[in-house]
């Protein structure tokens, strides 16, 4: 499945949800989908942006939390799921895109390439499982990404392409400010 075209449906009509995407291809691929001040970078750091999104949801439990990565990012932040289950943030929601490889780096292949089920893992931390490896349950995913009751990891088998770079800025404090400001969280 093309995760591009994943990630652009699961965003349309967006709102105000605000989004954390991963180092690497699910940042690129937010992106391009349009730059928005609710839109939360993280260019470091691999594994720390699902509990980033465990946080900004506890932090936030009036608003809904989207984190947008890879199975590179999930594999390192496994202890993550665990306390996001222990956690239950009814307002979390993580799209896993996983293409069995490490994209940011050169394209090895990830744990997942050699058969680690991340969305047997994410069960097992108590989180709501969704699988999909083609566009035909985009829509249905989409309203449960806005509105299911979460904790969600929506696990997407993706196609281990090298698509055109969207780079928004790189600029973490710029971006920090943006987004605590569109957020309503900086006066």
């Amino acid at each position: 499945m093309d995760r591009r075209a994943l990630v652009a449906r699961l965003l349309e009509n967006r709102g105000d949800l605000l989004v954390i995407a991963s180092i690497g291809s699910p940042t690129y691929d937010v992106a391009a989908c349009g730059d928005h001040a609710l839109n939360f970078y993280i260019w470091s750091g691999l594994g720390s942006t699902p509990v980033a999104g465990l946080g900004l949801a506890l932090a936030r439990p009036d608003r809904r939390v989207a984190v947008f990565t890879g199975d590179g990012d999930v594999l390192m932040a496994l202890g993550s799921l665990a306390t996001i289950g222990v956690k239950q943030p009814k307002n979390l929601a993580i799209v896993c895109l996983d293409n069995g490889h490490y994209s940011a780096s050169g394209m090895q292949p990830s744990a997942t390439k050699a058969g680690v089920d991340l969305a047997a893992a994410a069960a097992a931390c108590r989180l709501r499982v969704e699988t999909v490896s083609d566009l035909s349950r985009a829509d249905e995913l989409r309203t449960l990404l806005h509105s299911g009751q979460g904790p969600i990891f929506i696990h997407a088998r993706v196609d281990a392409d090298d698509q055109k770079r969207v780079v928004p800025s790189r600029d973490g404090i710029a971006i920090k400010r943006r987004f605590m400001l569109a957020a309503g969280t900086l006066g």
